[in-house]
Formats: C-alpha cells, structure tokens, sequence
C-alpha cells in the first residue's frame, strides 16, 4: 500500500486506541522491554486495564509476554515483537502524514477565513 494515497488506511485500530498507543510507545523505547509493574506505571493503568489492552496486542502478535518466577514470585515482561516494530513503525508513519495533512487544511481555512474558523476567532 503507498502510504501517500491512503494514510487513514493504514491507522491500525490496535494501536490507534490511546491506551495501546501509550503501551506500544513505551515499548518502541525499552530495548529489554518493561516487566509488567513498570508498564502499569508508565502508562498509568490499572492491572485489569493493563491486562485487557495487553492480551489484544499479543493476540494481534504485536507484543511478546515472557512469564517467569524470580525469588518465588511472578515477574511478568512485556516487550515489543519484530512484526509489532514494523506495523508499529507503519502506523506511527500514516498517523504522521494525517496529522499534517490536517494542520495544512486548518492553516489553509485559516487564512482563508481572516483569521477564523468555523465561526470562531482562534485563540
């Protein structure tokens, strides 16, 4: 798909949910990826939240779950999958050229209406 024909195609809803696009971006950074508390932290979820959001990236293969037993507890660590990466990477791209398209047309109305749009004068 040419990302310049169709940019709105290509805004996967698994990432385009704000919740998801906090824990996919937090991941793109974390080259070790976060154990579960820290990921709670980051993006400031509950452990219900974290866990419905979580198990819709794996299911969509965006994210890898590694379970594990450290002192006798569980540690759970969530990183970011190569085709996660990818799709991820592709999605942040589209959202890139929406958004400026967008701030064009409001400039473009904008000084087109002296200054105001949509009947408001901006601020």
């Amino acid at each position: 798909m040419n990302l310049n024909d169709a940019p709105y195609d290509a805004l996967e809803r698994i990432f385009h949910e704000p919740n998801r696009l906090a824990i996919m971006s937090a991941l793109a950074s974390a080259e070790q990826g976060l154990r579960f508390g820290d990921l709670k932290q980051v993006c400031n979820l509950t452990d219900g939240n974290l866990n419905r959001h979580l198990k819709a990236l794996d299911e969509a293969k965006a994210i890898s779950i590694w379970k594990r037993f450290v002192k006798g507890k569980p540690c759970t660590t969530v990183s970011i999958s190569k085709i996660g990466l990818k799709r991820f990477t592709e999605y942040l791209s589209a959202l890139e050229k929406v958004l400026e398209s967008a701030k064009t047309a409001v400039s473009e109305e904008t000084k087109e209406e002296g200054g105001m749009l949509g009947g408001f004068q901006n601020a």
